[in-house]
């Protein structure tokens, strides 16, 4: 496998078990750094959405409105994740392959970081079409591919205990 963040995004749109799996020796701050790379992207792929509702509504600035963004994706989000994280890893303890916390973390920052040029996508989508099919087949798409990712790394990372 090709070494480098970028390769590996990409590869995880059609190998995502392979890659979590040559991830699975990061360390917990590498993981964090994941997480907040993942979700600073999906705070910039907001801009164009923010934008777009600060001009069709001027009552609330666009500032204002990034602000909001911001306090939501970069300081609340990091906290659902981890609360995510842990549910997903208990409720394995229900089957028989059982996912570690620091597993069950792994797979789901990383499907985050891995659906984040999708994320631009749609944020591009949003800001300069509006609402409609297109946007709505970005969510899709986004959608999609976060979950078969996500589910891909929880399977790659699970293991008989």
């Amino acid at each position: 496998m090709r070494r480098g963040i970028l390769p590996r995004i990409l590869q995880s749109w059609w190998s995502p078990r392979r890659v979590v799996r040559g991830l699975s020796a990061m360390p917990e701050s590498g993981k964090l750094a994941v997480l907040m790379a993942a979700l600073l992207i999906f705070l910039i792929a907001q801009g164009p959405l923010r934008a777009r509702e600060a001009q069709l509504d001027p009552t609330v600035p666009f500032e204002a409105r990034m602000g909001g963004a911001m306090l939501a994706v970069l300081f609340m989000m990091p906290l659902v994740a981890y609360a995510v994280a842990a549910i997903i890893s208990v409720l394995s303890r229900l089957f028989p392959k059982r996912l570690t916390p620091e597993d069950s973390r792994l797979a789901l920052f990383w499907a985050l970081l891995a659906v984040s040029p999708a994320m631009l996508l749609w944020g591009i989508v949003a800001g300069l079409i509006g609402p409609g099919p297109a946007q709505m087949l970005t969510q899709v798409l986004v959608g999609a591919g976060f979950l078969m990712i996500w589910g891909a790394g929880v399977r790659a990372l699970a293991r008989k205990e």
